[in-house]
């Protein structure tokens, strides 16, 4: 174990996030960000996307030049998916790595739901029935949006309403069977739907490895990407029991860099570290980023770079809903929104202090809401 000695602050550590998380240059004149779509979520592991546009924005804030399109291109070829890796919630994730992370996670999730499954009256052989029923739909290998999947449950006496239908298909993905594929069509109901998939068609080479295995890379790449950070952020965003996420510590510790900061220990990359040497960079940087953004959601304990006194002012009421942030110098500063469409499109800065951003940063935020119109626009 390496351990570092560097003086840290708050906002050192949450550029050291920015930098790992590719959204902060490591070196004056070097560009932030990945190459590719496929590589930024890769490096990422998985990326939160319940929200579909912001999950869009979060990849784009990570790939210089990229553009919305760039991301739905890789969701319809496959080289990027959808699915619900970790505590029931939506991310991006490579697809050959996703079977793994889901035998991992997924029986621990199925066992979370047993008692609302009690509630709905699903039991093992509705599910085996649903799959069977799905699996007999999606033979033309044509995929179905969910509304078609729920139409084929309740046509063969499997009711769909009061989140049944959720909850049914929901299970067929944890269990690898179905997958969310390619979008589904621009125009009608299904217009920024993804169509569902068989597991196996959709994504026909998966990575094998064991729970240790598993576990232990999980850990690695998630410290990699979102370190400086603790064994109870990795706890929390895969919900993997501390023991093992522990065990795992133990076998890749040799490979990070220990930041100590308030009494807590925090790993990070040694590439990343190696930033506290001459002075993190990014001390003026500021960010436009998406609700539910990894750099906010990736952790359990996110006071370092959101004061508690102004989180209500991101995830009002504490209702599970994130605003987009600003972020300036590894801080969260403030929120924003976007109005109107087409031609009357505005994105508005929402500063936590009175008396709004400095000019200098309203300059920099102007340039983020440019850039964050183009991308969407592409």
């Amino acid at each position: 174990m390496v351990s570092a000695k560097s003086r840290v602050t708050a906002k050192t550590m949450g550029r050291l996030r920015l930098a790992g998380q590719g959204l902060l240059a490591r070196a004056p004149g070097e560009p932030a960000g990945f190459a590719s779509v496929e590589e930024c979520v890769r490096h990422m592991t998985a990326m939160q996307a319940q929200d579909l546009a912001s999950a869009l924005w979060a990849v784009g804030q990570r790939v210089p030049g990229s553009t919305a399109s760039d991301v739905r291109a890789a969701l319809d070829s496959g080289t990027v998916v959808r699915s619900w890796p970790f505590r029931g919630t939506l991310h991006l994730v490579p697809p050959q790595d996703l079977r793994w992370m889901l035998e991992i996670t997924g029986g621990r999730m199925v066992r979370t739901m047993a008692g609302r499954h009690r509630e709905l009256g699903i039991s093992s052989e509705d599910i085996a029935h649903c799959r069977d029923i799905a699996g007999e739909l999606l033979a033309s290998g044509d995929g179905a949006t969910r509304e078609r999947l729920f139409e084929a449950f309740e046509e063969n006496g499997q009711i769909t309403k009061a989140q049944r239908g959720v909850h049914l298909l929901g299970t067929l993905c944890l269990h690898a069977w179905l997958v969310q594929g390619p979008m589904a069509g621009s125009n009608g109901k299904a217009a920024g739907q993804q169509l569902f998939m068989p597991f196996g068609e959709w994504i026909p080479k998966s990575r094998e490895l064991d729970r240790d295995e598993g576990i232990t890379e999980l850990l690695h790449r998630y410290l990699r990407s979102h370190g400086p950070a603790t064994v109870d952020d990795f706890c929390w965003w895969t919900q993997i029991p501390k023991a093992e996420a522990k065990a795992a510590l133990g076998r890749i510790s040799g490979q990070l860099v220990e930041l100590e900061f308030g009494g807590t220990s925090y790993w990070v990359p040694p590439e990343t570290a190696s930033l506290l040497d001459d002075g993190v960079p990014g001390a003026r940087t500021l960010l436009a980023l998406p609700g539910f953004d990894q750099f906010l959601l990736g952790y359990k304990d996110r006071s370092l770079v959101l004061a508690p006194e102004h989180a209500q002012k991101v995830v009002p009421g504490g209702n599970g809903v994130f605003k987009r942030m600003i972020v300036a110098g590894g801080s969260v500063v403030g929120t924003w929104a976007r109005s109107g469409t087409g031609r009357n499109a505005a994105v508005v800065p929402e500063p936590f202090d009175a008396d709004g951003l400095p000019p200098a940063a309203v300059r920099s935020f102007e340039v983020q809401a440019a850039k964050y119109l183009k991308f969407m626009a592409g």
